[in-house]
């Protein structure tokens, strides 16, 4: 094989990867991102849960097919697109929110807002408590890990260009967030720290997986998805923090209004995200559409 020919084989098989590849560099544009999609996603969970008073069933299956339909949406596209990424883990987000409360929660008026007696149709909780709802969870990603590793995908979110690996790094996302909201909803109200507190520890926790991704021995991937999961109860205490009553240690600036800055402030980084995306699309079309 001459080197043209080599070079052109290279070539077809890096324009294969780049239509394949359908999730973000891992940036810190990518971390603001995530903060402000689950705190929208724990404002936005509440505000259809408590505040509409909807309840927790009803909730949670309406999310949970919101989350369906945008996971289609991505799975079927073509390349990475931040609007479809960035709308299933919102999806992901609102559902772990429910599912979160729906798992570990009851019918007990402590859960309630104030005024509020009772929410929407259906069973409002299984009262399984934080405890056990993390450790459930906890056992669900486990275990999708271990089919993960199993299947020879890999765990590198750069890397994943199948429709195996990418059905897979879903289902461990949404597991993931319902996971971090279980752990955000224990800080906030069971731990004694508050809204406050809990945000400042996790965010101490952030900080110490910064400084071990310095450290050769330990492996990105792993600091990767510690990081995915405690991001989502920074942004369960962060939403609590928002919506919440002063009384509870909050600021209590609503669901609706907190969810509506937070939606506009999602929607810019999202717009700003595709910019960036076609602005380096050209380059690599450009190299793509030349003669060899």
């Amino acid at each position: 094989m001459t080197q043209s020919e080599f070079l052109t084989e290279v070539d077809v098989a890096a324009q294969g990867r780049y239509v394949m590849k359908k999730l973000p560099e891992v940036t810190l544009a990518f971390w603001i991102m995530k903060i402000a999609a689950t705190t929208l996603g724990e404002t936005a969970g509440d505000l259809f849960s408590q505040t509409l008073q909807l309840g927790y069933f009803l909730t949670t299956i309406g999310l949970f097919l919101v989350f369906v339909v945008t996971l289609v949406v991505q799975l079927r596209s073509k390349r990475y697109n931040p609007f479809f990424y960035w709308t299933v883990i919102l999806s992901t987000s609102m559902a772990g929110t429910t599912m979160s409360d729906f798992m570990n929660r009851d019918a007990s008026t402590k859960y309630l807002t104030a005024g509020t007696s009772s929410l929407g149709w259906g069973p409002q909780g299984l009262g399984l408590g934080y405890p056990a709802g993390a450790a459930i969870l906890i056992s669900l990603l486990i275990g999708i890990f271990i089919a993960w590793k199993l299947t020879g995908q890999t765990f590198a979110i750069r890397d994943i260009v199948t429709f195996r690996g990418e059905a897979l790094f879903w289902s461990a996302i949404l597991v993931s967030n319902t996971l971090g909201t279980s752990m955000g909803d224990f800080l906030s109200d069971s731990s004694g720290l508050g809204y406050a507190g809990g945000a400042l520890l996790v965010s101490g926790l952030l900080a110490v997986l910064v400084a071990l991704m310095r450290v050769p021995a330990v492996p990105n991937v792993a600091l990767f998805w510690i990081a995915f999961v405690l991001t989502r109860p920074l942004g369960a205490t962060a939403g609590d923090f928002l919506t919440k009553p002063a009384a509870k240690g909050g600021l209590d600036l609503g669901t609706p209004g907190s969810s509506a800055v937070l939606l506009v402030i999602l929607l810019g980084l999202m717009a700003y995200a595709h910019l960036q995306e076609r602005k380096d699309a050209a380059p690599r079309e450009q190299r793509r559409t030349q003669p060899s």
